[in-house]
């Protein structure tokens, strides 16, 4: 089973359900008897978009009350057809804002909306799909400055909301995960020089990951081989 920990008969959440590591994600909780309701959530599905609040507020409201799991798999290294910067000069602050807009703000909005939903009295996980690229203490190559720090800006969000359900939701564990280099559309130009995961293996790393994740690791960063990475 994906994740043993939680209650018999848990309620999921995915959100960035029809991208590739979303997909994955998805799929192995539709294969768990455990999870006795999952909501899938997507631009493609249904269109969810995690930029507009309203539209966070309206999938918020139709989620179930006592959520086990919410999974935030969105995110984007290409925004409206633009890579990520191999250099300063390359920065367009058009570009960027919309990397926050999707990589940060919007994950932003849907702990503010989701957190209210999770269980209170049980075990619950708040993950989230970052990235080691957005650790500052492990940047050596530069480069790709909107998507990093838009990552980075993601990791401080998901630690200091951790310290905030700490006390309203005691056993919730908020994490932020580095995927590995998974093998997806979004990926496929700029992976070349790493092992490449398929997204059902990075999906069931993850899985074991934030299943092994007790109270006291909320507000961490975890690569998918179970690691913290530094901040």
């Amino acid at each position: 089973m994906p994740l043993a920990s939680l209650a018999q008969g848990y309620r999921a959440v995915v959100l960035g359900a029809s991208g590739g590591i979303g997909t994955a994600i998805a799929g192995e909780l539709r294969s768990d008897p455990n999870c006795l309701q999952l909501v899938t959530l997507s631009r493609r599905e249904n269109g969810f978009d995690i930029t507009d609040e309203k539209s966070v507020v309206a999938a918020a409201a139709e989620a179930a009350d006592g959520l086990h799991l919410v999974f935030c798999a969105t995110g984007g290294l290409v925004v409206d057809g633009v890579g990520p910067e191999k250099s300063l000069k390359q920065v367009d602050p058009r570009v960027m804002m919309r990397q926050f807009a999707l990589n940060s703000i919007g994950p932003a909005l849907v702990l503010k909306h989701f957190a209210p939903k999770l269980a209170r009295n049980e075990r619950s996980i708040f993950a989230f799909l970052s990235a080691r690229v957005g650790s500052i203490g492990d940047n050596r190559l530069g480069g790709w400055i909107s998507y990093r720090a838009s990552k980075a800006a993601l990791n401080q969000i998901v630690r200091t909301a951790s310290v905030e359900l700490r006390r309203t939701h005691p056993r919730a564990v908020v994490v932020a995960l580095h995927p590995g280099t998974v093998a997806t559309k979004m990926t496929a130009d700029y992976s070349t020089h790493h092992r490449q995961l398929d997204p059902s293996e990075s999906a069931c790393a993850m899985f074991q990951v934030i299943d092994g994740l007790t109270a006291e690791n909320t507000g961490g960063f975890f690569a998918y081989d179970g690691l913290p990475v530094e901040w």
